[in-house]
Order: structure tokens, then C-alpha cells, then sequence
């Protein structure tokens, strides 16, 4: 039985839209509008959709049986046209995504932290293995061995995650506020790696500048370049969000990048989306 990877392995760590992979991109097309017409896209709907991306009709079959391999898509045919659909857990997965990726959620230090525990034997090291990869997945730092923080607001996400991949037996998670000794600003920065996160929101805002700036100076938005643009753009940020948690802007530096890296995301979403949207809706549907 195929096991279901993480996304973000899927995603693979790109901030440049134009380094992204093509598996990569189908997973952005389905995320966006394959939930919308229940999930399922025929082949010849993403040959076309990714074409315009670039992506030549090989790469596609190919990134597709990829994704298929680990549990993403499911092939099946409607009306007679195959195609593939998302997988149970490829949904679940997705529709978690779309709180973090789309609303990002800021904590404070008032709204304390989540603290999650966990012993595995050592006859069960894949477990512990899985559970660090998924920790950091949901953002979370690591304090010493087998002691993971986070923002409190991940408390939720994190308990319904490690319940469906079947590791909460393994795990204690506990609500929890610092109170001492080292300052907080400096645990931060060792429990989280904060030079490379501003690393890839620097790269992130050096791609996309350029890209708003363009767009601003159009009168009149043309759909197909829209949404080539922004399924580009949501490849090149979704992964973000996951790596930074939402942590409290307190406790970053001054001259953090990531809330002028949340705003041109936005900006460009604002005006890309509606026109992307109609564009794909056709050529689905065509």
C-alpha cells in the first residue's frame, strides 16, 4: 500500500517560482482548482494547464505517475477521459494548508506556546524519524532532544496531524509560557534557524518585486498571464508559511522580512487570482 509523503516534500525547498518542478506545480494547479470541480482533473486538462506554464506534455505523464507513486493522485476515469484525482489525505493535507498559506496567523507572547514531547523506542526509529520530519513540517523548533516548541495557535493542527498519521501515542503535547532565565528574543533564534528562513524570504521578495511592479503597471489583466504568474508565485510561497510558525514579531528582529514578503504575496494575489481562476475554469472545462 503506497504511503502518502508530506507536501512539502513534494515542494522541495525553492523559493523561485522558475527553479520550481513540474510535480511541484501540479500540486499548486490541483490545490487552487481541481477542489473546486471535486478534485479530479483529466490528463488532457493538465497537459494544456501546464503548458502554459512551460511544462511539456512528457514531464506532465511523468510528474503525475510520481505523484500517483506516492499516494497524491488516484487515477480514474469520468465520462470516459482519464484522469487522476486527489487522495483522501492529499485533501486533508491541502485543506490544512489553506489556513496557514492564505490567512497567516501572527502569535504573540502572550498567547504562550505549545510544547510537544515524545519517546520512541529505539526498535521503532522510523517513528522517530517521521515525527521530526512532521514537527518541523508543522514549524516547529527544537528545544533539546525530544522537546519541540511552537506557537500555542498550532496546538490544535498539530494534535489533529500526529492523530491522523497515527503517532500521538508517542507524543504529550502541553499549553506552556516562558518564564525564564535566557531572553526569549535569543532562545528564538536558537530553537528556530532564523538566517536561513531570511535567506529564502529575501530570495522570495528579490523574485517577486519585479513581478508586482509589472503588473502595477498594467491597465488591463490578461488571464492566461495571470495565471501562469500565479501559480508560479503560490509554488514559490506556499512552503513558507510552514517554516516560519507565525512567530511573535516581538521576539524577530527589526528588520524582519517576512511581513513585507506576506504583503507582496497578497498584493499579487489580489491581482492575479480572479483572472488565474477564470482562465483555468476554461480550460478545464474546454
Amino acid at each position: 500500500m503506497t504511503t502518502l509523503v508530506d507536501l512539502s516534500e513534494v515542494d522541495g525547498g525553492a523559493a523561485d517560482a522558475q527553479s520550481a518542478q513540474p510535480r511541484q506545480l501540479i500540486v499548486t494547479v490541483y490545490g487552487l482548482y481541481a477542489r473546486e470541480v471535486g478534485g479530479w482533473l483529466s490528463v488532457a486538462a493538465l497537459i494544456r494547464l501546464l503548458g502554459e506554464l512551460g511544462v511539456d506534455e512528457p514531464a506532465v505523464r511523468s510528474s503525475i505517475s510520481r505523484l500517483k507513486r506516492r499516494g497524491i493522485l488516484d487515477a480514474s476515469r469520468v465520462g470516459g477521459a482519464a484522469g487522476y484525482a486527489l487522495s483522501e489525505q492529499a485533501r486533508l493535507i491541502l485543506r490544512e494548508g489553506d489556513h496557514r498559506i492564505f490567512e497567516r496567523p501572527r502569535a504573540t507572547v502572550a498567547d504562550g506556546w505549545v510544547l510537544a514531547v515524545f519517546s520512541v523506542p529505539e526498535s521503532e526509529r522510523q517513528k522517530r524519524h517521521t515525527l521530526r520530519s512532521q514537527l518541523t513540517r508543522l514549524g516547529f523548533g527544537n528545544t533539546a532532544p525530544g522537546v519541540w516548541i511552537a506557537p500555542a495557535h498550532l496546538r490544535a493542527e498539530t494534535a489533529e496531524v500526529l492523530s491522523r498519521l497515527d503517532l500521538s501515542a508517542y507524543v504529550d503535547l502541553f499549553r506552556a509560557d516562558h518564564l525564564g532565565f535566557a531572553e526569549l528574543t535569543d532562545k528564538v533564534a536558537t530553537w528556530w534557524d532564523l538566517a536561513a528562513l531570511r535567506a529564502l524570504y529575501t530570495e522570495f521578495l528579490t523574485a517577486h518585486r519585479p513581478l508586482l511592479a509589472r503588473w502595477r503597471r498594467r491597465r488591463t489583466v490578461q488571464p492566461a498571464e495571470a495565471f501562469a504568474d500565479y501559480v508560479r508565485l503560490l509554488t514559490a510561497w506556499r512552503r513558507l508559511p510552514y517554516l516560519d510558525p507565525g512567530l511573535p514579531a516581538e521576539l524577530l528582529p527589526v528588520d524582519w522580512p517576512g511581513a513585507e514578503a506576506a504583503e507582496l504575496f497578497t498584493a499579487l494575489q489580489d491581482k492575479l487570482a480572479p483572472a488565474a481562476h477564470d482562465h483555468a475554469e476554461s480550460r478545464i472545462t474546454s
